[in-house]
């Protein structure tokens, strides 16, 4: 708060052993009534990469990570790979024939496990949404609105935060679709800085879940920059002041 306290929800954050990032969201979760599936999603980005790609078999392991690719974005692809893996009673073979490593899904279990038994500790409630992706994403973007992008007319994105080039890393379900708007787990470094985990989202849902990081701008009012790129003819003191434009002249 104002005099460097933690608030109310900042205390709740405290007590699960994740990003505070993670914790906001999975607490937000609750209100909005997605806590299991964000349950799973904190869970899948908790642990390394679940999907491997063998050198003589990657058309295979790309057809079959293909089947998870969701149009929302990664952390809704993450949820589903989980949902596939409980549908198969949490099986090894499934999860070799999946192109999927084991190891990784088994430590996201156990993560949730811990989380679960926290969450009941503090009396939050296991809440599902279905099917209803959006509310999980409108949770996400709670959690990670720092982390958002805008599409850049150039190329790549741009952070909104601090205007940071950025691209979406090439194996992102969102890869080929370039969404305007994007929500990032992370940045990494490489021969360009690539947003890991992208999600896409709706502009508006910025100002609605952190109006105290983000307001609307007015419509009616230009920015610094724009008011630049704004073309005006030369002061004509012989005519008019919108005799140039061409909706004034006749015939």
């Amino acid at each position: 708060d104002d005099e460097g306290l933690l608030t109310r929800l900042g205390r709740k954050m405290a007590e699960f052993p994740l990003e505070p990032n993670l914790s906001k969201m999975l607490i937000l979760s609750v209100d909005l009534g997605c806590s299991d599936e964000i349950l799973t999603v904190t869970a899948m980005l908790s642990v390394e990469n679940p999907f491997f790609r063998p050198r003589d078999k990657q058309a295979q392991a790309d057809m079959k990570k293909a089947k998870f690719m969701q149009p929302e974005g990664d952390h809704i692809s993450l949820l589903c790979v989980y949902k596939a893996w409980e549908a198969s009673k949490f099986s090894s073979p499934w999860c070799y024939e999946n192109f999927i490593q084991a190891r990784s899904m088994l430590r996201a279990q156990d993560v949730r496990k811990q989380l679960v038994t926290i969450m009941d500790r503090y009396r939050l409630d296991l809440l599902s949404a279905g099917k209803n992706y959006k509310i999980v994403c409108k949770a996400i973007t709670a959690g990670f609105f720092m982390n958002a992008a805008k599409k850049d007319p150039q190329e790549g994105y741009r952070t909104l935060v601090d205007q940071n080039h950025v691209y979406l890393f090439p194996g992102s379900a969102l890869f080929q679709k370039s969404p305007e708007y994007v929500i990032y787990h992370e940045l990494v470094m490489t021969t360009k800085e690539y947003m890991r985990n992208c999600l896409a989202i709706d502009a508006k849902w910025l100002y609605e879940l952190a109006p105290a990081f983000y307001k609307q701008a007015d419509p009616n009012t230009m920015t610094r920059a724009k008011r630049k790129e704004k073309i005006e003819p030369l002061f004509d003191r012989f005519n008019p002041k919108d005799a140039w434009r061409l909706s004034r002249r006749r015939g």
